[in-house]
């Protein structure tokens, strides 16, 4: 870092273009808050965590099939996680939380510059940037990426971690309809770490290439994340 003055501005909380980079001490403290609460609604199994670098930067992939997926990666995960998070949530008392505890407003209707930047920056910084990369939440099965998650992966040269998150969907609960049963066991599997290549061209083919190495790696994923749970 000390070579960098890149990394040393992130490292301040500062982007490479002079933009303030979401609170890495607001993500830790969101970590904390996940973990009491997922552990206090439901009962979380983690598998594979030893399999996340312990430091420097890196990108959790996550499948989406409940709302709870994000809360529950980073009430399980071993370092805080920013989220990539749509910017509908963003409004009164949870936006505000949400910018506390250092996530990231994605406009997902254009090319959002001011989020990728903060997305690039967390990673300069040698932090985890956590993205949903089917876009929205759906069938959880990553059928179809978007491109997002090969661009930082590329563009960053930061391994990419698959996370199967399995069990959150599929029984409502009868006290709250939104979520879970109360006290169900949530398995949380995380894959091993993978980098893209690209020599740091960004071309077409390099990204639709990148784009297929990473949705044949996550397909892998939650085929093996299945087997293992019995899900």
């Amino acid at each position: 870092m000390r070579g960098d003055p890149h990394r040393r501005q992130a490292a301040r909380g500062v982007s490479a273009t002079g933009t303030r980079l979401p609170s890495a001490r607001g993500a830790a403290a969101g970590r904390r808050i996940g973990i009491g609460l997922m552990n206090g609604l439901w009962r979380p199994r983690v598998l594979g965590g030893w399999r996340i670098p312990a430091s420097g930067p890196v990108i959790m992939a996550v499948n989406h099939a409940h709302n709870i997926d994000g809360p529950m990666l980073m009430g399980t995960c071993p370092r805080p996680v920013h989220f990539l998070i749509k910017q509908e949530a963003y409004v009164g008392p949870l936006g505000r939380f949400l910018n506390a505890i250092g996530q990231v407003p994605v406009d997902r209707s254009t090319a959002d510059r001011a989020a990728v930047t903060a997305a690039l920056g967390v990673l300069e910084r040698g932090g985890v940037l956590g993205i949903f990369p089917e876009g929205s939440r759906g069938a959880g099965d990553f059928a179809a990426l978007r491109a997002g998650l090969a661009y930082f992966a590329v563009r960053s040269g930061a391994p990419v971690v698959p996370v199967a998150v399995l069990g959150s969907s599929g029984r409502r609960s009868r006290v709250i309809p939104a979520l879970p049963p109360l006290r169900t066991r949530v398995d949380v599997v995380f894959g091993d770490p993978r980098t893209v290549g690209g020599g740091g061209r960004r071309t077409r083919s390099v990204m639709d290439e990148a784009t297929r190495q990473l949705q044949e790696r996550l397909t892998d994923h939650l085929a093996a994340a299945r087997r293992l749970t019995g899900r």
